[in-house]
């Protein structure tokens, strides 16, 4: 029964089948190694030429196991069915060690008892056999990242941020090409314009207490002469600039509120009061040419720098955020106002005073926590953030109509606010927690 070359067609020949057997000879007998020899032959004639007709993948012996003399040996010893070609590949894809010890234990027959091995029900199975467990498993991950990717989508398509330019953009004055770029640049320069929260303990002669009236007494002469917004916003960052570095005494920190608001005026105002006029609304308490001097020393002490971001700047952008409309608008004025009186709420930069303003009013109106996803955008800050800033003027409405400090709750009393002033506060935020 001598093994003959004929029916081999090359892919594994007799010789290296017979030099794997030597190997072994020294532990088993003459005959066995006859024996062995000739089923070695035999399982050679039947992987050369297949009783029937079964597919064989032969581009997988030619790339990936001809170039491992190991591997062909191992391939030797069963018929090369399609599922066999398969699992051959995801064993050498996934488990390259594993395949490598299994490719040795084989190759060796002095750890084998049998070296042929024939699997009768690998062709009758060739037909059926399923994919393999990698491709499933890359077809599940697919469709799981799809599926999510889906979720995300809807969970985006809920709340989109709205474009709020899109109607400004015929206007030119609106600058929509360029408006992004503005508040991003006023965002980075509000540093420029804020004061330390505590720089009180530096003045010897004067208190918050003492700022607090001052700023109290300018909201009302803000009122009397019908100045722009801008103005009074800009008029308080000039006072706390100015008092962060230059001592002033008592009898002099009316001197530099006037002076400030002239200067405010002068800047922002198209038609500017008069000396004579603030003179007179402080009551002849200076004369024309102290106010004068007091302006050449406040300018030279903040290097004429008038051009800062105040809590305005971000108001108005951010109540665009939010859709606002006309109850919205001067509720949130008046609670930044109420903010501006207190010394305590220096500790925050322009632009979240504004957001936390805005996010306030719209709690008090809706009786609930509001913070779109637009508003969060454009502002730049999350409900998180504010929540801080919103409980601190909480308190401040609570309060505004009683003790001493009363000027913001009158102004916006009268019918011309929008009678803002009579809404209730929104007192459930004191409790609320994220």
């Amino acid at each position: 029964m001598a093994g003959s070359d004929e029916n081999n067609p090359g892919v594994v020949g007799g010789a290296h089948v017979q030099e794997g057997l030597r190997v072994g000879a020294g532990k088993m007998g003459a005959g066995n190694v006859q024996q062995r020899r000739a089923l070695s032959n035999i399982n050679s004639n039947i992987i050369g030429a297949p009783p029937y007709p079964c597919a064989v993948n032969k581009r997988v012996l030619s790339e990936k196991n001809v170039n491992s003399e190991n591997d062909l040996l191992n391939a030797a010893h069963r018929p090369i069915t399609r599922q066999f070609a398969a699992q051959m590949a995801y064993k050498q894809q996934l488990r390259p060690e594993e395949n490598k010890r299994t490719t040795q234990s084989v190759s060796n027959p002095s750890k084998s008892e049998d070296c042929a091995i024939l699997d009768v029900d690998d062709d009758k199975m060739a037909d059926d056999f399923p994919v393999p467990m990698f491709l499933q498993h890359t077809e599940a991950m697919l469709e799981e990242i799809d599926r999510m990717e889906e979720v995300e989508m809807e969970d985006v398509a809920e709340e989109p941020v709205t474009d709020i330019d899109s109607g400004d953009k015929e206007n030119q004055l609106a600058v929509v090409e360029y408006i992004d770029d503005l508040y991003m640049f006023y965002q980075k320069a509000e540093a420029s314009s804020c004061v330390p929260p505590n720089y009180m303990d530096r003045q010897q002669d004067i208190n918050e207490r003492m700022r607090g009236i001052l700023i109290d007494w300018l909201i009302e002469v803000h009122y009397k002469f019908e100045l722009m917004d801008e103005t009074l916003y800009l008029t308080v960052n000039l006072i706390d600039r100015f008092l962060a570095v230059q001592p002033v005494v008592k009898k002099k920190l009316q001197l530099v509120g006037v002076t400030a608001m002239l200067l405010a005026c002068k800047y922002e105002e198209v038609s500017v009061p008069v000396v004579e006029d603030l003179i007179l609304i402080s009551d002849r308490a200076y004369s024309r040419k102290e106010v004068l001097e007091m302006e050449r020393l406040m300018v030279n002490t903040l290097h004429f720098n008038m051009s800062v971001p105040t809590p305005y700047v971000f108001m108005r952008r951010f109540l665009k955020a939010a859709q606002s409309d006309k109850k919205l608008e001067l509720l949130s004025f008046f609670i930044i106002e109420l903010s501006l009186v207190e010394y305590d709420m220096l500790k925050f930069p322009p632009s979240l005073l504004a957001a936390s303003a805005i996010y306030t009013a719209l709690s008090t109106i809706t009786r609930t926590k509001q913070w779109s996803t637009t508003c969060e955008w454009h502002t730049s800050y999350s409900e998180e953030q504010l929540l801080e800033c919103a409980r601190l003027m909480v308190t401040f409405h609570q309060r505004a109509g009683s003790g001493k400090l009363t000027g913001v709750h009158r102004k916006y009393s009268t019918s011309k606010f929008g009678h803002a002033a009579r809404t209730e506060p929104a007192n459930f935020l004191l409790d609320f927690r994220l």
